[in-house]
C-alpha cells in the first residue's frame, strides 16, 4: 500500500528537529517516540491524523513549562502537515488496525497496554511523583485508561472521539473503567476534559457518560465554537468539519483566548500533579 504522504507539503511540515527520535521496545513491541525537555514525564498522544506542527507546537509548550515529553508516533507521517486526502486515509487505516478499536464503545483499545508500559518507562527515567498524559480525538480516551497505570497521575482528555460510532460510548472495558474510577477516588485525582459545544465528533452524550462514571472526578470544560480557530488545516476544515482541536488545530494563540486559557490550566494542572507547583 502507498504512503498517503507521499507528496507532501514539506515547507509546512515540522522536521522535529529539537526532538531526540527513539525506538522504544516496551511489553516486546517497538515505536518511535520523540523526546525532548527535562522534569516530569508527560506522554503528549497526537489526534489524527498523526504528530502536525500543531501537536508538535503543544508538545513544545509542555516542555517549556518544565517537562519532558513523551510524543509517540502511533499513526501518520511524523511532522506532516495534515493534507485532507492523506489524513482520511490515515484515519481508514488507524479504523481498520488491529492497535485500535474504533467503533467499540465498551473494548479498551489494545494499544493503551502498550502507553501504559510507556508511562512506567517515562516515570522511571524522569522519577519525580509520577507522570503526565494527554490524549486527543483519536487518542482523547487512552489517556483516561493509562490511568490504570499507577506512575499516572495527571490525566487530561482533549476531544474524546472513540468509539465514533456511539455519541455516548467511552471506548473502555467496564471492568477497567471501574477501576479507574477507585483509582481517582483512592489517591484522590481528577481527570481534565475539554470539548467545544458543537463538536459532532465528542458530543454532549459522551461527556456525560463520563460524569456518571467518574462523578466529581471528572472535570470538564466545554467551549463555545466562536472560541475555535477559523481557518485551521485542511484535514481538519474539510474532514473534521466542526469546531473539535482544543489544544491544536484550533486554538488561536492570543492572549485571552478561551483556547489559550485551557492550555494553560493544562499546563497549570501537570505542574500542580507533577511538580508540586
Amino acid at each position: 500500500m502507498r504512503d498517503p504522504y507521499d507528496d507532501p507539503d514539506d515547507h509546512l511540515a515540522d522536521p522535529l528537529a529539537d526532538f531526540t527520535r527513539r525506538e522504544l521496545t516496551l511489553d516486546g513491541v517497538t515505536k518511535v517516540v520523540h523526546v525532548s525537555g527535562e522534569g516530569p514525564g508527560v506522554i503528549v498522544l497526537a489526534e489524527m491524523p498523526g504528530i502536525s506542527p500543531h501537536v508538535a507546537r503543544f508538545s513544545r509548550w509542555v516542555r517549556d513549562a518544565g517537562f519532558t515529553v513523551y510524543l509517540p508516533s502511533l499513526f501518520g507521517r511524523d511532522g506532516a502537515y495534515p493534507e485532507a486526502a492523506a489524513g482520511l486515509e490515515v484515519l481508514q487505516r488507524a479504523c481498520v488496525s488491529a492497535e485500535f478499536r474504533a467503533f467499540a464503545s465498551d473494548e479498551s483499545s489494545p494499544v493503551t497496554q502498550w502507553l501504559r508500559a510507556l508511562a512506567r518507562r517515562a516515570h522511571v527515567e524522569c522519577r519525580g511523583p509520577g507522570v503526565g498524559a494527554i490524549g486527543m480525538c483519536f487518542t482523547g480516551n487512552f489517556a483516561l485508561t493509562m490511568t490504570l497505570e499507577p506512575a499516572v497521575l495527571a490525566p487530561v482528555l482533549c476531544q474524546p472521539s472513540l468509539p465514533l460510532d456511539d455519541p455516548a460510548g467511552i471506548n473502555m472495558a467496564p471492568s477497567e473503567l471501574d477501576e479507574v474510577a477507585a483509582r481517582l477516588e483512592r489517591d484522590d485525582l481528577t481527570v481534565l476534559a475539554y470539548r467545544f459545544a458543537g463538536d459532532r465528533h465528542c458530543r454532549a452524550e459522551r461527556f456525560a457518560a463520563y460524569q456518571q462514571a467518574l462523578g466529581s472526578r471528572f472535570v470538564a470544560e466545554v467551549l463555545p465554537d466562536e472560541a475555535a480557530a477559523p481557518d485551521p488545516p485542511p484535514f481538519f476544515a474539510e474532514i473534521v468539519g466542526t469546531p473539535h482541536s482544543v489544544v491544536t488545530a484550533h486554538l488561536i494563540d492570543e492572549e485571552g483566548q478561551p483556547t489559550v486559557a485551557a492550555r494553560d490550566a493544562i499546563l497549570a494542572f501537570f505542574a500542580e500533579r507533577l511538580s508540586g507547583t
